[in-house]
């Protein structure tokens, strides 16, 4: 692989560090959602504990990570990309921000609320639509992860392996943003199985952890620069 000026082996720790992270704990968050809906009576019921709680944690895991992982895509980025590869970083920040703030709420002190009886508890802290969490979380990912996945795409371009990544994150971009559709389209009550907000799911659980593992071997495979 080419040279990348300024992309020193601190990026290429950082990067290739936090992109092996994404993967293994994304991979360890998918069986246990699929565990946690499998454990339900009904489809409409709440994944309850231990699973609720071990995806709460994982995804406050995962979001910094993910940051992470674009400031050394920013840093890897050629200089006709770093526009690119700042966007994508800043919206990956955004999307951070938002899905931590809610699920340390969410994990902390929102069954202790609706414990005490407040009838309106559930519009904020529940994942059921309608909800102010699950809007918030469906900003974060099917918007903001989704738009930065398809901003830093562009920024591989050299060799196979690039080019396998830039198409994984389109995937997973394009398919987060399909997401978003089940709320114009006033869908998001139907059988959990046939949401299309499940698609967006697909993109960002299922299709994204593949290009945070390409994202590390690329990042391992490059000679940094010195610094």
């Amino acid at each position: 692989m080419r040279h990348h000026e300024g992309f020193t082996k601190q990026y290429r720790t950082i990067g290739k560090v936090s992109a092996w992270a994404v993967f293994c704990l994304v991979v360890l968050y998918v069986p246990t959602t699929v565990l946690g809906f499998l454990s339900l009576k009904s489809p409409q019921d709440p994944i309850g504990d231990p699973y609720f709680s071990i995806m709460e944690l994982l995804i406050l895991l995962i979001a910094p990570l993910m940051v992470m992982s674009m400031v050394a895509v920013h840093a890897y980025a050629s200089e006709e990309a770093k526009a690119y590869s700042f966007t994508a970083l800043v919206f990956m920040i955004i999307m951070a921000c938002i899905t931590s703030s809610l699920h340390f709420v969410v994990l902390t002190v929102s069954r202790q609320i609706e414990a005490t009886g407040i009838t309106w508890a559930s519009l904020l802290f529940s994942f059921k639509w309608p909800s102010v969490v699950y809007t918030l979380d469906i900003l974060a990912w099917d918007w903001f992860f989704a738009i930065s996945m398809l901003l830093a795409a562009p920024v591989f371009k050299e060799g196979r392996l690039e080019k396998t990544a830039r198409l994984i994150m389109i995937v997973a971009g394009g398919l987060s943003l399909v997401g978003l559709l089940g709320v114009p389209l006033a869908i998001m009550n139907v059988d959990y199985w046939l949401n299309v907000r499940n698609i967006g799911i697909i993109g960002y659980a299922m299709v994204s952890p593949i290009a945070f593992l390409l994202l590390a071997i690329i990042f391992g495979r490059t000679q940094p620069a010195s610094g």
